[in-house]
């Protein structure tokens, strides 16, 4: 991965209908949205040129940005038609996919009814979340001081920018203490979510993975959920107290950038990545590639 800065990289952005020279693709100081954090965002990745289920993560923009309180002024068909765009001219087979829509500078204040709604797309190349190395041998998690919030307080099921303030603050204090990212619980002290994806635990071959409604129920969550029925394995969705990680055998997370990463210890709690991650990350690299198509 380059590790030119991203305001400096070379390439092409999808930015308010038209594709504009990545290094032109900027806002104004004043957008509401770095002010009040009214944006709302999508991570998606494409294999093989494909973006994979382009058209829900499409969905999930546009309604994120209705619980926001502002319309996208594009169709979630016009949304994918501009992913494929800019995946194809950044030449690029697979890659990470940043569609992100924000309120603009008309206004500055609390209330910005009357402010443009952007839409931009980029994409980059982005093989792996975690180091290869560590995430086959299974990473590890410092468990995070902030929770996430009760849903009366914060619009949880949206994919919104500022939902991912605590996200950064956690993730970067579990970095400095060597971890690779960090578990958050909910605003009731049950196990909840990473800084950026779902968590699941085995037990005697059985899949258990936190109910997502203070937290954002990942594509990817539910793809893995998908996979493992079809497998036949028990998956339950239900409240997890921390003390019960004691109890698990295998633990893993999910999500569009970490797909799935076997874990081998959150805090003082240790997992041995096993058949069942392992099954399940095969499962999830088949399934993401482009299927063949018919004659």
């Amino acid at each position: 991965m380059s590790a030119t800065p991203f305001d400096q990289r070379d390439g092409w952005i999808w930015y308010d209908g038209q594709l504009v020279p990545w290094k032109d693709a900027k806002l104004h100081v004043l957008s509401h949205a770095l002010h009040y954090g009214s944006g709302v965002f999508e991570g998606e990745r494409a294999y093989g040129g494909e973006i994979f289920k382009s058209t829900q993560h499409s969905e999930r923009l546009r309604k994120s940005a209705q619980i926001l309180d502002f319309e996208i002024p594009y169709t979630v068909a016009e949304i994918d038609a501009a992913k494929r765009l800019v995946l194809e001219k950044s030449g690029l087979k697979d890659a990470y996919l940043r569609p992100v829509a924000w309120r603009g500078s008309e206004m500055m204040g609390v209330a910005a009814q009357h402010n443009k709604i952007h839409l931009a797309i980029a994409c980059w190349e982005w093989p792996s979340y975690f180091n290869p190395e560590e995430k086959m041998k299974g990473i590890r998690i410092d468990m995070a001081e902030y929770r996430r919030p009760d849903p009366a307080t914060a619009p949880s099921t949206a994919k919104a920018a500022g939902l991912y303030m605590i996200c950064t603050i956690s993730k970067h204090k579990a970095e400095r203490k060597g971890y690779a990212d960090a578990l958050m619980l909910d605003w009731q002290g049950r196990i909840a979510e990473c800084t950026g994806a779902n968590v699941f635990f085995v037990k005697d071959g059985v899949v258990h993975t936190p109910i997502a409604d203070c937290f954002l129920d990942g594509i990817t969550r539910q793809t893995v959920i998908e996979l493992a029925k079809r497998r036949g394995l028990e998956v339950t969705e239900r409240r997890i107290m921390p003390e019960e990680m004691a109890g698990f055998q295998e633990c893993f997370i999910t999500g569009s950038a970490a797909e799935v990463t076997p874990v081998a210890e959150v805090g003082q709690y240790k997992f041995t990545p096993g058949a069942i991650t392992k099954m399940l990350m095969d499962d999830y690299t088949a399934e993401v590639q482009p299927k063949a198509k018919a004659a």
